[in-house]
This record gives structure tokens, sequence and C-alpha cells, in this order.
């Protein structure tokens, strides 16, 4: 074995790798991003020519998995949190078709909301489509856990959900990694048509199959080697904790807990092991990160007042755990907290200086000041950054893709001007679909794609439609006669804002692409072409 310091999702990718995988499949999320991008630069992974391009969408991403799976070969799906809403069509049917080669679905969920909309617990999608959920303690965990994850895929014959959280995904520790990777596996066609052609006939077998599945699964999860339950003398306590969670508990009692101890780190829950705890402690605590999932479910099968948590506010309802916060649910003293220092001036996120985003709204505040009660329906992306000081030039900002449909929606109530801001990569996300409800009706909206020829929130990953806007638009119905394409750059904000007004004007459906690269990827660009001179 070999010491490696990796981060949490390293560690996964690694695993991955190692198990034998033949493809990852994945659109970039923080904090999720690393995996992809980690077997994209991995030597053994080139050597295998694995598949590592980026998808489109979540959807896409989960499909072409199934695909790969329905082959007999292993495949990976990464996102965050909120992706899986995205995937969720095909993630929960695919727990009717089952699989042929293991499938790891990987959900990054971000508790406190650093980069997300909310904070969405993904164990509930893995209790909802009835697969099993797997929910490592510790990078070396994130690592083992993704051969075993695999293996048992292909064991039960279903995917494997594998959840992690923010400060798991984004860590360092050193991990224990094999000398050799697993082969890929050989293709076959042993995938059979009547599991996956989900006609009712079908469906309805496999979800009596699948159904009574749940009580194998359940007791996998009792014997499983990731769930552990450690038994003391003093029963005035019992602690059950999941995940990264089990780690702050441990940090409590650097000389062990003293109370019986239950690490659950694969699902379903295993009850026969909460029972036992409940039997013989006073009261329960359960320390878990995200939602009260674990909770909500013991809570079931016991009397209230003795289970203690995030329901009854002994732990915060939301935001992230802490070694601090846990150590006050136990009772315990804590380190001193210290006030932010009020000399420090507070640093919010911005545009970079010179991003094409800053001119775009420059050049939209200015028209818009021409009209009474504009509104602007913004998007995913470094752009929603337009909501701050200086711009304040967007009002809303709520999912992938939904600057289009809302500004449809908005002008079918008589709302006018109408705006949607949105990215290029977010607009071969989820925004196509909704540009061609608005063409198909000749709604009166004005669409800007910011194009800066990447994904920049998540670091400058290839945006799938680079180069191919304008044909999109014009595939989806929309006139060449108002179709504009625009370079954002302070010298031609007199055409930028013409172009704007011009299109506000037209009482129909119109695109504007404002198009310059981002200056990030643009810095690292001209290093690598400084470096190849060279």
């Amino acid at each position: 074995m070999k010491k490696k310091l990796l981060l949490g999702d390293e560690a996964i990718a690694l695993g991955a790798i190692h198990a034998g995988l033949s493809g990852v499949y994945a659109y970039p999320g923080t904090p999720s991003t690393e995996i992809t991008e980690f077997i994209q630069g991995n030597s053994l992974a080139r050597e295998r020519g694995l598949h590592c391009r980026w998808s489109t969408n979540e959807k896409t991403a989960m499909e072409e998995a199934l695909g790969m799976s329905f082959m007999g070969k292993r495949a990976l799906v990464c996102m965050k949190h909120v992706g899986m809403n995205v995937c969720a069509d095909a993630f929960v049917n695919s727990g009717m078709t089952g699989v042929n080669g293991g499938v790891v679905v990987l959900a990054a969920d971000d508790p406190s909301m650093h980069s997300s909309q909310d904070e969405q617990d993904s164990r509930f999608y893995g209790m909802f489509a009835m697969v099993p959920t797997f929910e490592p303690s510790s990078q070396q965990e994130a690592y083992d856990m993704m051969s075993a994850a695999f293996d048992y895929s292909e064991r039960v014959k279903l995917p494997v959900l594998m959840r992690v959280t923010t400060r798991m995904a984004h860590s360092r520790a050193v991990v224990r990694v094999a000398d050799e990777a697993r082969p890929e596996n050989t293709m076959n066609y042993d995938a059979e048509a009547r599991n996956w052609v989900l006609l009712p006939a079908n469906a309805r077998r496999r979800n009596d199959h699948v159904t009574a599945q749940q009580a194998e699964l359940e007791n996998d999860a009792c014997t499983s080697p990731y769930n552990i339950y450690s038994d003391t003398a003093d029963h005035t306590l019992g602690i059950i904790a999941s995940g990264i969670a089990y780690n702050y508990v441990m940090e409590c009692f650097p000389n062990g807990c003293p109370y019986p101890l239950l690490k659950v780190s694969q699902y379903p829950l295993p009850r026969k092991l909460v029972r036992q705890m409940l039997a013989s402690c006073e009261r329960t605590l359960i320390v878990e990160e995200g939602q009260p999932f674990i909770e909500t479910q013991v809570r079931g099968v016991a009397d209230m007042p003795h289970v203690l948590g995030r329901l009854d506010h002994t732990l915060p309802r939301t935001g992230e755990l802490n070694p601090d916060v846990v150590c006050r649910a136990l009772g315990m003293p804590t380190d001193p907290c210290y006030d932010a220092c009020a000399d420090v001036v507070p640093r919010p996120p911005a545009l970079c200086q010179g991003c094409g985003h800053r001119d775009v709204y420059t050049a939209l505040s200015e028209v818009l000041r021409e009209y009474d009660n504009a509104r602007v329906f913004g998007d995913i992306g470094c752009y929603t950054l337009g909501f701050l000081p200086p711009f304040h030039a967007i009002h809303s900002c709520v999912d992938m893709g939904a600057s289009i449909t809302m500004a449809k929606g908005a002008a079918d109530a008589g709302q006018w001007p109408a705006v949607a801001v949105i990215g290029d990569s977010t607009f071969t996300h989820s925004g196509m679909t909704g540009l061609l409800d608005a063409i198909n009706e000749n709604a009166d909206i004005t669409v800007i794609i910011s194009d800066n020829l990447t994904t920049g929130m998540t670091g400058g990953q290839d945006s799938a439609g680079t180069n191919k806007f304008e044909a999109i638009c014009r595939g989806l119905g929309l006139s060449d006669d108002h179709l504009r394409v625009v370079v954002p750059l302070p010298k031609n904000m007199p055409e930028i804002t013409q172009a704007i007004r011009d299109e506000l004007n037209y009482h129909g459906t119109s695109v504007i692409i404002p198009r310059r690269e981002c200056m990030q990827t643009l810095q690292r660009h001209l290093k690598q072409k400084k470096n190849q001179r060279q």
C-alpha cells in the first residue's frame, strides 16, 4: 500500500479508477467538480482511455452511465446535491431497471449553502429510489468505499448512491491506496431487456422485486464493516453518528467515546443496531450532517423525549456541524469563541475585473433605465453576482435554466420588458428547452446568452455548446433577424446598448450573445502558449 495526501474528492476519484472504472459522467458543480478533474488528469485513466468528458447536464450524465452499465462496464456519475434534482427521473428509474455493470452515483451535498441554493440532503433520494446508500466518514473510507460500492452494486444489481458533504469533499488526509488497479470489466450482453424496458408490465415485476429486496439491503447494512456499534458501561446516553459527523463526535472524545456509539455509513438504516442502542440507553443523540434523515426514522421506533438531535434543537436545525457544536450538544465545554474583528472589511464575492459579464450588465442597466418596471431574470453562474453591488442587475435566480422560462412566464402575465440573462454552459444544461417554448409562442422576451467560452463558476471546465450557440438558436427556430452577437468591451458599449434597445422594442423572442473569453481561462491559455513557445 502507498500513502497519498488526498482531498476527499480525489480519494473518491482514485478509488473509482482502482476499482476498475470505465467512465465518469458529470456536470461540474461545487463541491463535486474535483472528482472528474482528477480522473481527467490521472495517468492511468489516460492510459486506459477512460471516458471523462463533461456531460451537458446531470440527467444526460446519469443516462450515459446507465448505457455503459448496460454493456457490463463500471460507471461513476458525479454531481452536487441540486444536480440530483436534474437527474432524478433517470436516477429513480435506475432503481427499477437495476444495473449490469456497477454504477455509483456520487452526490456532494453542501450544508450551510457555501455555493448553493439550498441544504438539500441527498440521502432522501436513496430511500426514495430504494437503492443502497454509502456515506464515508473519512477520506480513507471514501477511497475504500468506491471499490466496495461497485462490488455491491454488481452483487445486488442496483445502483449505489454515495453521499458526501463539503467538508469531506474539500479537506485533505493521508490515504493508503492500492499499488495496482483492478482491470476494467469486459463488455458483455447480460442485460435483460425485460428489466430495462419499463413498460408497466415489466416495471410492476421489477417494483415487486426491488421492494422485496429491501430486507436484504437492510440486513447487509446491519452487518456492514462500515456500520460499527461500540458498547461501553455508561448507558445514560447513546450516540448515533453518520458520515463526517462521526469525526466531530470523536474529536470531542480524544480518549475514546464514553457512551455506546453507532457509526452509520451504509443505508438503509440498520434498524437492528438502532433498536439495540435504544433498548439499552436512557437517551439517544443523533449527530448527522444535513437534514434529520436518521433522526426522523429513529423517532419512528422510539419515544420522542428520548431522542435528541436537530428536531428538538439539541443540534442546530440548519447549517454545518463542527466539533464545537457537537460538544455543546453533549454538554461539554468548548474553546472560547472570538467575534470577527470590526476593522476587517468584508469581501463578498464579485465579478473579476475585466470580466465580460461586467460589460453586459453595464450596458443592460443603462438601457433599462429608459423603461418603467423592467424585470431581469437571472440564472446559475458567475453572472449571478450581478445581483450584488454595483450592478443590482437581476431580480431572480432560482435554478439552472429558469431565467428563460421565468421571463416567458412573466411575459405571459403581461410584463414588458422581460429579460433573461443566462450563461453559455447553463444554456446548454437546461436553457434550450425553455427557449424553444418561447420561440414556439413568439414570447415577448429578450434572452441574453452571456458566452465566456467556458464553465467559469466552477473553475473553467469545457462548455458543451462553445461555438454552437448561433446554430442552436437557429435550429430551435429563431429568426436570424433577431439573433445578435456582440463583443462585450467598453469600446463597444454604443453597439451593445443599441442591440439591447432594438431587441427590447421588438415584441417577440430575440437573442443577444455577448461573447468574450473568461479572464481566468484567458490567462491560463496565454500562459500555456508562452510555455509552448519557450
